[in-house]
């Protein structure tokens, strides 16, 4: 049976996995680069440093949204849900969306297919920012009740 436990621990694992696919990405991003130039048809050969660029400072907020996101369902885990941690993790992983949507505009300038990439990390970030405010107004109602005699 399906339950919240092991919907937290697929979670866990899916971060895990693509903290592993992050780290093989950086590791390898000459050989993909280049094997991604020639391959494509697009006339992209001069442009590897940019792709390198992208992928070393895009890994940055990768690497922090993904770290963020696996100490947010450690809190939810141990079941610390609404608390002002979380609501500080939620605004981090927020942030982390909305840089990785500045390296990718950035990176429009090179290649074009880069401005899909901006919106999605744009998007996600205004939808985890949602939540936050969310999550932000239950905790202020969780503290003003435990207040309350």
């Amino acid at each position: 049976m399906w339950n919240g436990e092991k919907s937290i621990t697929l979670s866990k694992c899916c971060i895990l996995f693509f903290m592993c696919v992050l780290l093989v990405v950086v590791v390898s991003a000459p050989w993909l680069i280049n094997w991604f130039i020639h391959f494509s048809q697009a006339g992209l050969e001069g442009t590897e440093f940019f792709f390198k660029a992208t992928i070393y400072v895009g890994f940055i907020p990768a690497a922090c949204l993904l770290y963020s996101l696996l100490l947010l369902l450690r809190r939810i885990e141990d079941g610390q849900v609404f608390i002002t941690e979380n609501v500080e993790r939620l605004r981090r992983i927020s942030w982390c969306c909305f840089f990785g949507a500045g390296i990718a505009l950035v990176s429009v300038f090179y290649y074009y297919p880069w401005f899909f990439v901006m919106v999605a990390a744009a998007f996600m970030g205004l939808i985890v920012r949602v939540v936050k405010n969310v999550v932000a107004q239950a905790v202020a109602l969780k503290d003003e009740s435990d207040y309350t005699i």
